[in-house]
């Protein structure tokens, strides 16, 4: 049963908390894991808040694997899941190894009104079963927008069904249009929390941060500044100097 009381800000003791995604690269599933444990390392021992681990190059059960090494090692940490193109997976991973939070592509906006509510009954009857926080996207990267509604309706129902709501530009690694970020702010108002799912680099975060606040970063803490590189340390350590410098 869902007994959650405080926000999704509450599991940090930091402003503006930062979440590096882990994208499971590596050509087995063994490596893949091992990759991951380093990549854990890497960004938590240099200042990031907080780890989401998806299947983004690695299948589901890599993802779980991940979970379960955090579960039984690594439980000082804050972590969440993302398991792309099935929210229901993720939800399961969640109870099973008492992830701290979820991010889901969409919340409102993706699917035709008749999918829309049922999917609204559905993450409803889900987010009961967890005290997980649900950060969700709203016009997000990739995503269809099928419900034919505007966006004030869609944010706003999407408020119902999320702790966050995530906002993105065109894809990953690119810009979160400030404009678009402001606009979400104006129509969420201060009191719901918005977080920054793509694009966030040292060079904009002041300004998106100033707005939003929290962030996703994954494609500007690797070496080649793409979702494909090695977490590189430099990256790490430079970024979140420049966090810090301003929180």
């Amino acid at each position: 049963m869902r007994i959650q009381t405080e926000d999704f800000l509450s599991l940090f003791n930091v402003n503006k908390p930062i979440l590096a995604m882990i994208h499971l690269k590596g050509e087995s599933n063994e490596e893949k894991v091992e990759i991951a444990k380093l990549e854990i390392d890497q960004l938590i021992d240099n200042g990031v808040d907080a780890v989401i681990i998806e299947n983004y190059f690695g299948p589901p059960e890599v993802v779980e694997e991940v979970l379960n090494y955090l579960y039984s090692e690594r439980k000082n940490i804050i972590y969440g899941v993302n398991v792309l193109d099935n929210d229901k997976k993720a939800f399961e991973l969640a109870v099973k190894y008492d992830v701290k939070f979820i991010q889901l592509d969409s919340v409102a906006g993706h699917l035709h009104l008749d999918e829309d509510r049922e999917f609204d009954e559905w993450i409803m009857d889900a987010r009961k079963q967890t005290n997980a926080f649900v950060l969700g996207g709203v016009r997000f990267k990739y995503q269809p927008y099928l419900s034919g509604r505007t966006l004030e309706e869609d944010l706003t129902i999407g408020m119902t069904r999320c702790d966050a709501i995530v906002v993105t530009g065109e894809g990953t690694g690119l810009e979160t249009d400030i404009t678009k970020i402001k606009e979400f702010r104006r129509i969420m108002g201060n009191d719901f929390q918005l977080v920054i799912g793509a694009g966030l680099t040292a060079d904009n975060f002041k300004e998106q941060l100033e707005v939003a606040d929290a962030a996703i970063v994954g494609s500007y803490l690797k070496d080649t500044f793409k979702d494909d590189g090695n977490v590189s340390v430099e990256n790490v350590r430079h970024f979140m100097t420049q966090i810090k410098n301003v929180r």
